[in-house]
């Protein structure tokens, strides 16, 4: 008997994600040391000494299970962004609130939409419950809204819009935004997936339309910006009543101790965040000035990555760039052949990747 047979067959035709590998494994594949890592989107900067220091106190009680209502947490992000407690659900990463958000709220006969080139959990996520994925074409490796709301049906249970979206950064104006929230139909829920949005410039702030705009879900993490990639912790902001139903089948103790310590302390360590701008608006330049000299395009970007096209397969410079002792993400998954996705470094760290590509190309 094979155990395939007995699961779901939306599962068994599932292709898992598969992560960026760690320094450490790779140092032992390949033989080599000093390996820089440039593929998953995180903080180089390290975590802020606030954050060790609320991490290393909440140690002390581990032997205890955390809070499963997140208060503290729960209440220092209403505060900050003058919303009720009800309407935040805390998540293991954003991933973990996306994927409630689709059982929640999707069932098999029913659809997701989202753009091409869009970030790969969701049609994983579509997939894994037997909903139906309809994907938009891209305009410009970016969402054509435009043509989204011509795909939205009766069936259209749930749209994921990321901005910017990841992995081509592209990024979507409040204007042209808000006209399409405006007509997708009330039973039709919008997640606006705002995982790299502390990198962007301010152009405006969604969560002034959660008033207006009841099937609206804000999404965003502590992975990337606040630099708590490891500690695994997400929210949700949405109406009461959305947030309700997310919290029935969020399980107790999604988010552990430590994470929602250092969350608590690093939602508010302004300072940090800014030093994590300054150095990510540093090293895009840095790396498009050095994509430029290599005479290579790529896609603007208002994330802390940049995908360029390398004018050949990507796989391959992928692996060439790991000999080289850099790791980068290969992103032919995501329909970008001929692409490669870097992740916004430390300046040497930028430098290894570019001194590195132009020996490979």
């Amino acid at each position: 008997m094979s155990f395939c047979d007995l699961a779901l067959d939306c599962v068994t035709k599932l292709q898992p994600y598969v992560p960026g590998k760690p320094i450490e494994e790779l140092e032992r594949e390949l033989g080599i040391s000093n390996i820089v890592k440039l593929a998953s989107n995180e903080n180089p900067l390290g975590p802020s000494d606030k954050v060790l220091k609320a991490i290393t106190e909440a140690s002390k009680e581990v032997t205890r299970y955390p809070d499963g209502n997140g208060f503290t947490l729960k209440s220092a992000l209403a505060e900050k962004f003058k919303l009720s407690i009800e309407q935040i659900t805390l998540g293991n990463g954003s991933n973990d609130v996306l994927e409630l958000i689709a059982r929640a709220f999707v069932s098999p006969n029913e659809e997701i939409l989202f753009s091409q080139h869009a970030f790969a959990v969701y049609p994983l996520v579509t997939q894994a419950i037997g909903a139906k994925a309809v994907i938009a074409a891209a305009s410009d490796y970016s969402h054509d809204l435009q043509a989204m709301s011509t795909l939205v049906s009766e069936k259209t249970k749930l749209i994921f819009i990321a901005n910017p979206n990841n992995p081509t950064g592209t990024f979507i104006g409040s204007d042209e935004l808000e006209i399409f929230i405006k007509q997708v139909p009330e039973n039709s829920l919008v997640v606006l997936d705002e995982a790299y949005v502390e990198y962007g410039d301010g152009e405006f702030n969604s969560i002034d339309w959660l008033g207006k705009y009841p099937n609206l879900i804000i999404t965003r993490t502590f992975s990337k910006a606040y630099g708590l990639a490891g500690l695994r912790i997400g929210y949700a902001l949405s109406h009461p009543e959305i947030a309700d139903v997310l919290n029935r089948i969020r399980q107790p103790f999604n988010v552990n101790s430590l994470a929602l310590a250092a969350a608590t302390v690093a939602l508010n360590d302004d300072d940090y965040i800014a030093k994590t701008k300054q150095m990510n608006d540093h090293g895009m330049a840095q790396l498009k000035t050095g994509f430029d000299a290599l005479g290579l395009s790529y896609i603007p970007s208002k994330g802390n990555f940049i995908t360029v096209d390398v004018q050949r397969n990507g796989d391959e410079v992928f692996t060439k760039l790991l000999h080289q002792g850099v790791i980068v993400r290969p992103v032919t998954n995501y329909g970008l052949p001929k692409h490669i996705r870097v992740s916004i470094g430390l300046e040497f760290e930028n430098q290894r990747l570019l001194d590195a590509l132009e020996q490979v190309l």
